[in-house]
């Protein structure tokens, strides 16, 4: 069988078992070789992007998988044959024959997962859905796919933009925040800075140039500080490796977008980490103490994550200290185990033990956010909202009065806290007593809170607690009981009516009952039987003026083309009165050199506003054009020098709302439009109107709003930039 290979391919084979060798346990070589012949026959033949053979990235899946997650035989053979089912004529029995159902169930997982995560619509929550059933029934699929996405994004640079952009947006959005639930560190930070190099290609290319400018500085500062505190542990008999580390990429660009920040302005670039050769707790706060009796450290920032790991399993002692010429470091001490399952996360446990099984303990508890949220959701698009919110989220640790510890996202309130006791409870809820003090509803947890939960039984849920809460669960258990309590008032209200019409012995359908009673801002017949169950609308009136209406003729509809038609006349007409192109503005709004009254306008091409540097070019009529002085359409050195062209300044006391144009490139996402609309809106500004093109993941808009003077609209324009998923935003120029 051998000899049906080249020896590159060979090759190939020697490196894989080499690393099997050397990384797993117990592999079982003779499964990997039988799964690296089926590959390179199912992929002979195929050619990647780049043009290289397909068959060598099921190889490099392979490779990375024996290299950052080493798990075990069975997954090796599963990485070479991930693509197999999917792409080539070999069936899951085929599999089962060759090499075994464990092997075959994994890479079925990994077909059923291939292509689900390229569409975040709600449409596709079902596919989401089966990705974490495929998890639940054998994580290695999942570690597996981390594999397969690192080295396509490795390999991106052969894809088109297009498809350059949005596997990254899907690589940032989904996979890295995967990661980090599963306590893959290492890969996590991989992902985002890979992701960061096809998002935004410029920032990414100037951070690293300042991190690898900076980086002799970094070094020589850091080892000033690492070789002392290694020298004093050392003879304080502790065995530890200290590192010096640099913050990421991705992490300094979104510290210098969220706090609107330069390069310059981050001051916590360094970073060092202290492994303890140790089995023991208490070294580790030994080590702590030695270290900040050198070097001061800053309270607020320690974090003991030893007492109270994160919900991954991941576990260190967090600080920040005062370093040499004043200089914040962030400290980070932990045990060797505790390191590598802060960067290896689930995959550490294949690490201590010599089998898993699927039922074992540190792997549960990695699933069960996975499993509550399979069994919680009962929609496509709730399923879609507690995926997100699980990915995202970050903890805090809150106490029950008895001492029991839960876990919540960050903004937690007492009525999410609740729910997470019990249902009854979040149900009754009337109050919260937080530090044996009375709270708000409303009022957001921190981490160390102990929590007593005050409830009653004549106490339901409200629609306003949906505003408040931020717990999937929560958001859940409220909308099933405000459904289950309008489900009863619409029975009661439809009893109620069969009543009242059936001594008429007439019938009343749903469309003249909705007639009636639309004045009321009614829509549907259950808003109407809700409406009767609470005694917000008289049923006996409804029938009477069903009957009267019966007795007269109804006016003719207007078709959908009239309706259609005098929205256009209206908005028509709306333009004309809002139009400055073209309508001589207030005389007072500019200073024309040398002329007065002189009919002027603004010119579309460029929508000037106070504040921008103008000019003014008098057209063939007479009419004085304002055009930026940056406008294509005068920035011809020959035009400039016409006589045609004059001098325009504007006048201080204008207080007039003029027209601008934007332009937004961004992620074309669910809720973006939204959220700059909202944006826009808080700003006390007007929009006229928004055009938007998408394409392949991202979105072009034009937006013309209604502003006071070009520091308003740059300010604007600031505000615009950091919402999440805008690339950039740009004034239109002609």
């Amino acid at each position: 069988m051998l000899a049906q290979i080249d020896k590159e391919h060979y090759k190939k084979l020697h490196e894989i078992l080499q690393l099997s060798r050397k990384n797993l346990k117990n592999a079982d070589e003779s499964l990997i070789q039988r799964a690296f012949f089926m590959c390179y026959r199912a992929h002979e033949g195929e050619k990647r992007a780049s043009g290289e053979p397909f068959f060598y990235h099921p190889v490099e899946v392979a490779k990375i998988l024996l290299t950052e997650l080493p798990l075990d035989g069975v997954s090796v053979a599963a990485a070479l044959l991930h693509d197999v089912i999917e792409d080539s004529g070999y069936t899951y029995e085929d599999l089962v024959a060759e090499l075994g159902v464990e092997v075959a169930d994994i890479v079925e997982g990994l077909t059923k997962i291939s292509g689900i995560m390229i569409n975040r619509e709600n449409t596709q929550a079902e596919g989401f859905r089966k990705m974490l059933l495929s998890m639940v029934k054998d994580i290695r699929v999942i570690l597996i796919k981390f594999c397969d996405r690192l080295h396509n994004m490795r390999t991106l640079e052969s894809l088109p933009e297009h498809r350059r952009l949005k596997i990254a947006l899907e690589t940032r959005d989904i996979y890295a925040p995967l990661a980090h639930r599963f306590g893959l560190g290492k890969m996590k930070v991989e992902f985002e800075n890979l992701a960061l190099k096809y998002i935004d290609p410029e920032m990414h290319d100037f951070l690293q140039q300042k991190v690898r400018l900076s980086r002799a500085e970094r070094i020589n500062y850091l080892n000033k500080m690492i070789d002392p505190i290694t020298a004093d542990l050392e003879k304080q008999g502790f065995k530890v490796e200290v590192q010096g580390r640099a913050k990421h990429l991705f992490s300094i660009y979104n510290k210098m977008r969220n706090k609107n920040k330069t390069f310059e302005d981050i001051h916590d670039l360094y970073g060092i980490r202290v492994i303890v050769d140790t089995e023991s707790i208490a070294d580790c706060f030994a080590v702590y103490g030695f270290i900040t009796q050198k070097y001061p450290p800053i309270p607020q920032h320690f974090k003991d994550y030893i007492s109270i790991p994160k919900h991954n399993g991941y576990q260190s002692l967090h600080s920040a200290i005062i370093g040499p010429r004043g200089n914040m470091i962030e400290l980070q001490i932990r045990t060797k185990r505790m390191h590598e399952f802060a960067e290896l996360g689930v995959a550490a446990h294949w690490r201590y033990k010599e089998k898993i099984s699927r039922d074992d303990a540190n792997i549960d508890s990695f699933l069960r956010w996975a499993r509550e949220l399979i069994k919680d959701a009962d929609s496509a698009a709730a399923f879609m909202e507690g995926f997100k919110l699980n990915l995202y989220h970050d903890e805090i640790y809150v106490f029950t009065p008895k001492g029991d510890m839960k876990t919540m996202p960050a903004s937690a309130t007492p009525i999410d806290f609740a729910y997470a006791i019990h249902t009854e409870v979040g149900n009754g809820c009337i109050g919260a007593k937080v530090n044996g003090k009375i709270v708000r509803l409303n009022a957001q947890l921190k981490s160390g809170d102990r929590v007593e939960i005050i409830t009653s039984k004549n106490q339901s849920p409200k629609a306003d607690w949906l505003k408040i809460v931020v717990t999937h669960r929560a958001k859940l258990k409220i909308r099933a009981s405000i459904n289950e309590e309008r489900r009863q008032q619409i029975e009661k209200g439809r009893g109620m009516w069969e009543k009242m019409v059936a001594g008429t012995k007439k019938l009343f359908p749903d469309n003249d009952i909705i007639r009636q009673v639309k004045r009321y801002g009614i829509k549907t017949p259950s808003d109407f039987f809700s409406a009767l169950a609470n005694q917000q609308i008289n049923g006996e009136e409804v029938i009477e003026r069903a009957n009267n209406a019966r007795k007269e003729p109804e006016p003719a509809a207007k078709t959908a083309v009239e309706e259609a038609r005098e929205v256009q006349d209206y908005l028509q007409i709306a333009r004309q009165d809002q139009d400055l192109d073209g309508v001589p503005a207030k005389k007072e709004e500019v200073i024309i050199a040398g002329m007065s009254n002189i009919a002027y306008s603004y010119a579309k091409c460029c929508q000037p506003v106070p504040g921008d540097d103008v000019l003014g070019f008098v057209t063939s009529d007479g009419v004085v054009k304002i055009h930026r002085k940056n406008c294509a359409n005068v920035s011809n050195e020959n035009l400039l020098k016409s006589e045609r062209v004059v001098s325009v300044s504007w006048n201080r006391k204008v207080e007039t709302d003029f027209l601008a144009g934007i332009k937004i490139v961004g992620e074309d996402r669910i809720g973006i439009i939204n959220q700059i609309t909202t944006v826009i809106s808080k700003f006390d500004t007007n929009i006229r109107s928004i055009t938007l093109h998408a394409r392949d993941g991202m979105f072009v808009g034009t937006l013309m709003i209604y502003v006071r003077n070009a520091d308003k609209l740059s300010t604007l324009m600031d505000k615009l930039k950091k919402v999440s998923g805008v690339f950039t935003v740009e004034r239109l120029i002609s």
